[in-house]
């Protein structure tokens, strides 16, 4: 290039260190990232489930049966996705009667895969087993309780209301409880015991509870088998009290399914105190009686739509069984056996008219009753008729 006067222009390009261009873009990178990207990402909060406030406790035989109701919110309010984890706490009490807060210990863990097992009637049920030497040694002595949920590993909920129960020495469980079927009632028999679990001698036993629950047809024939000590065996009612060593179901339903617990009652300090369960006696029972044998039979020879034939009218007195199905009728010409059946369907009603006589013989007719579940009764009393011969 050449400048006004012919001159040639000379321009020096003065060279740049690399370094500094390098620095310059890496600069420029970190403040355009800095300024549009957010910061490192938070791991979410855990959730904690609400903490238990209903949390009741009493003795259960060689037990201290605690029930609450099992949260269903987070502490924030949101709907826990599953079950929490339940953990049981167990804690002394001080000589003033409080609970010491340092003592308490997670003794059982319910995973929440298994909290179901241990619901009944809205609430979690959870016994835990008491050694019976430790009530032998400290009778009346208190025992504290807490529990708090988990829904995950990281954080669990708060501790529970704090609850505590005085213990004492239970009659130890009955061993054998017989059952036999009548027609109206399941027959329940035990033998008495007269010794505390831990094999003290025992004043008085004031009665007997007796406990009883159903398997349905559509329950699950096995449990989870690593279930802690404290899962109830089934979740038993009241069915009544007894006085004295045996008791009659008269409320049973044949063809179900029900398990039969017993529980000694005893006084102490003015509370009645169960033992634990007795073995328990599974009955399924079966309608294997039949009805009674139908009385009054009737029979009477009456004439025949047509000249020269004759009908046999038969009745009888009416069977008061709930479960009757109806009547067999049957026609023999020999005295003394059962013959054949006139009818091939059950009558619904105390009375038949046979139409196929034939005149000059001689008939024996019999009646049974038939229950629903197929049982069939003795033949009532017999009753004859003589088909004559039309006059000529």
């Amino acid at each position: 290039m050449e400048n006004r006067k012919g001159t040639k222009l000379h321009i020096t390009i003065r060279p740049v260190k690399i370094f500094s261009i390098f620095y310059f873009l890496f600069s420029i990178f970190l403040i355009s990232a800095g300024c549009g990207a957010p910061g490192d990402p938070v791991p979410p909060a855990p959730v904690v489930p609400a903490a238990v406030k209903d949390l009741a406790a009493h003795q259960a035989g060689d037990g201290v049966e605690l029930s609450f109701t099992l949260p269903s919110n987070s502490i924030s309010g949101e709907k826990l996705v599953a079950p929490p984890a339940v953990e049981i706490l167990r804690g002394a009490v001080k000589a003033d009667g409080s609970a010491d807060p340092k003592s308490f210990r997670v003794v059982y863990t319910i995973p929440g895969a298994l909290v179901e097992n241990y619901r009944a009637d809205d609430r979690v049920r959870f016994t835990d087993p008491i050694a019976p030497a430790e009530t032998k040694s400290h009778p009346g002595g208190m025992i504290a309780y807490a529990v708090r949920t988990r829904a995950s590993r990281k954080r669990a909920s708060a501790d529970s209301n704090v609850v505590s129960v005085r213990v004492y020495p239970v009659p130890a469980p009955i061993t054998t409880v017989v059952a036999r079927v009548t027609e109206t009632a399941v027959e329940l028999n035990w033998t008495a015991l007269g010794r505390t679990s831990a094999g003290e001698l025992i004043n008085a036993i004031t009665g007997y509870r007796i406990y009883r629950s159903e398997i349905h047809p559509s329950a699950s024939p096995s449990l989870p088998q690593e279930l802690p000590a404290g899962r109830p065996e089934s979740h038993a009612a009241l069915l009544g009290s007894s006085e004295t060593n045996s008791y009659s179901d008269t409320s049973f339903v044949f063809d179900h399914t029900y398990v039969y617990t017993v529980r000694s009652v005893i006084q102490v300090e003015g509370v009645e105190l169960e033992s634990s369960d007795s073995q328990p006696v599974t009955v399924t029972p079966r309608d294997i009686f039949p009805p009674a044998a139908p009385q009054g039979l009737v029979a009477a020879l009456l004439p025949g739509a047509a000249p020269g034939k004759f009908v046999v009218d038969l009745s009888w007195s009416i069977n008061l069984e709930t479960d009757l199905a109806g009547y067999r009728v049957y026609r023999s010409e020999q005295e003394g056996t059962r013959g054949q059946l006139v009818t091939p369907d059950l009558l619904p009603t105390p009375a038949l008219r046979d139409t196929s006589v034939e005149p000059g013989h001689r008939y024996w007719y019999t009646v049974t009753a038939v229950d629903r579940a197929g049982n069939e009764s003795e033949p009532g009393g017999p009753a004859a008729v003589e088909v004559t011969q039309p006059s000529r």
